[in-house]
């Protein structure tokens, strides 16, 4: 199947996850070749993981990691809604159902912090969009990244948008001597595993501190949105979570 074909899969399943940013997780899940361990924190109504389970292929493999609990679903919901948690659950089952790749995902319906024990092994491809404040944001990258074989990938949503999120990127990444940063797209960042020495990790944190002016432009947005101004500034398509 080609990206194209998988793109059409996707299409109306709600997320927030771009065509763009699909294209990464579906490059990076190609490159974990037959029999990659490809785990995923965070995966709503299944679009991101169906793209990764269509690029894994029939011998592939994705465990997707999700309570559906219906909290932490965007800046205005936050607290659990177990009927909401339960809608997302259902969609989420049938989104895969109709793409046909059920076969090839397991779901564990738990936290991330409890679903350590549920993967077995190093991963290679690791695609965080679980909780966005900062405390599981940070869980997330340092318990599951810590996960990743050497040459493997992390992928994270919501980088330099969601204010939980930069605040972990920042404390963990930013001077790792463990993560490159590849780049991102939109608000999703890259990262290999790999060693780094002082100069890399120097250049490293340079060229994710320059990632924070799209953070403050995309926190300006957001608060023009709480306060109902953003159509005064020309943004009357922008909505959570911008």
């Amino acid at each position: 199947m080609s990206f194209a074909d998988a793109l059409a899969v996707i299409e109306g399943i709600e997320g927030w996850l771009t065509d763009a940013q699909a294209r990464t997780l579906w490059d990076a899940a190609v490159r974990t070749g037959a029999g990659g361990a490809v785990v995923e924190i965070g995966s709503f109504r299944g679009r991101s993981t169906i793209v990764l389970a269509l690029a894994v292929g029939a011998r592939g493999r994705v465990v997707a990691i999700d309570p559906h609990s219906g909290g932490d679903r965007g800046p205005q919901e936050i607290s659990p809604d177990q009927v909401r948690g339960d809608r997302d659950h259902a969609e989420f089952i049938a989104n895969l159902e109709r793409a046909a790749v059920t076969n090839r995902v397991t779901l564990v319906r738990e936290r991330s912090a409890e679903a350590l024990d549920a993967v077995a092994g190093a991963v290679d491809l690791l695609y965080v969009d679980g909780a966005h404040r900062y405390r599981p944001a940070l869980a997330d990258i340092e318990q599951w990244g810590a996960r990743v074989r050497p040459g493997g990938s992390m992928l994270i949503h919501d980088s330099f948008s969601a204010i939980g999120v930069t605040l972990a990127q920042a404390r963990s990444l930013f001077y790792s001597d463990s993560w490159r940063y590849l780049g991102r797209v939109g608000s999703l960042a890259h990262y290999t595993r790999e060693p780094l020495g002082p100069a890399g990790r120097l250049a490293n944190a340079a060229r994710q501190a320059a990632g924070l002016g799209y953070f403050t432009r995309n926190l300006a947005v957001k608060l023009l949105i709480t306060l109902r101004l953003a159509r005064l500034f020309g943004r009357a398509d922008a909505n959570w979570p911008y």
